[in-house]
């Protein structure tokens, strides 16, 4: 049944991105100048999860790469890497110029100079760039004149709120690009092209791919760790095609998946946070921070723990709710 297991994967960029032709024209047109030899505008690319976000800048910026001579690209998700030399180091590091650096220890003068010193343009993609730790980041590889950042993140609005006035003005210039769920049809076309790509021909039921477009209601992650999910039970079972009877079963478990992966990628801060109200199934924020000052040794502002407990609201791991006095913080279950 399985002809390219890599192709059932989330973080695979296909060849060709289905029903995202206008945005990725917007994109082109923003990074065409670096074709010239000249700088790009930097781009923001804002939308809910699930609507391909990592996998259009990823696409973008790849085809750049084949297209023009001379460049570097390099890619850091934020929330796994939250401190600013960590964040510098996985760039200069995709660049090709890390190669006799440890990521502990070295100055981040030394790695912004590292990108500084490229005789080609760089492009970096942070995602999640929202829950950094420290916006001087994004101000210190702005200000380097042969790199352009694609900054992703969920709701642009919230990024900038937590911002200095100064960096914010700055990064509103930035071209911007906001990504819609996908409707049902859409959906189901991206699904059809993972099948034909990684599966043998006709072996997948044209109402198990509507089935599996319905429970995502507009999530291409989610449909994708469905579709994964279902070929394998169906792999086990030894049925020679997929039909709903496959994906029933295992649709709790690709929510499972989903929410264990989200959980992954978190950084220690946003970890400990995580794991304190899971533990207690509902926490009042004031006790929450309580516990979170004597469980760390070096515990993050209150202001970027907010910015952390808002990412974990996004991904669907904690639920608020209550005013801001009286916010309680609940586990959620996948």
């Amino acid at each position: 049944m399985i002809q390219n297991a890599r192709v059932l994967k989330e973080d695979w960029v296909p060849q060709e991105l289905q029903h995202r032709d206008g945005d990725l024209q917007h994109l082109s047109g923003e990074l065409k100048p670096i074709s010239h030899g000249l700088g790009a505008k930097n781009i923001i690319i804002t939308g809910p999860s699930g609507t391909g976000k990592t996998t259009v800048a990823k696409y973008i910026v790849r085809q750049l790469d084949q297209e023009v001579l001379g460049i570097h690209w390099g890619y850091v998700n934020a929330i796994s890497e939250t401190s600013k030399s960590a964040i510098i180091y996985s760039l200069v590091r995709d660049a090709g110029r890390a190669n006799d650096l440890r990521p502990e220890g070295t100055s981040t003068a030394l790695l912004l100079d590292r990108l500084r010193d490229l005789d080609e343009h760089f492009v970096g993609i942070i995602d999640e760039v929202d829950v950094l730790d420290d916006e001087r980041t994004i101000q210190a590889l702005w200000e380097i004149p042969n790199v352009t950042l694609v900054l992703i993140c969920i709701d642009d609005d919230d990024f900038f709120a937590d911002l200095d006035s100064r960096v914010a003005s700055r990064i509103r210039g930035s071209a911007k690009v906001t990504l819609e769920k996908y409707g049902h049809d859409e959906l189901v076309d991206i699904l059809w092209g993972r099948i034909d790509a990684g599966l043998a021909s006709g072996v997948v039921e044209e109402g198990t791919v509507d089935h599996i477009a319905d429970v995502a209601a507009g999530d291409a992650r989610h449909a994708i760790t469905l579709l994964r999910r279902s070929v394998r039970d169906a792999v086990e079972n030894g049925d020679e095609s997929l039909t709903i009877e496959n994906v029933r079963p295992v649709q709790d478990d690709a929510r499972e998946e989903m929410h264990k992966r989200a959980v992954n990628k978190l950084g220690t801060h946003q970890r400990h946070l995580y794991e304190i109200i899971n533990d207690a199934g509902e926490i009042g924020a004031s006790e929450l921070h309580a516990r979170y000052e004597q469980r760390v040794a070096d515990p993050r502002v209150k202001s970027t723990r907010r910015k952390y407990l808002q990412s974990l609201e996004y991904y669907q791991l904690i639920e608020p709710s209550g005013s801001t006095r009286a916010r309680q913080y609940r586990h959620r279950e996948p």
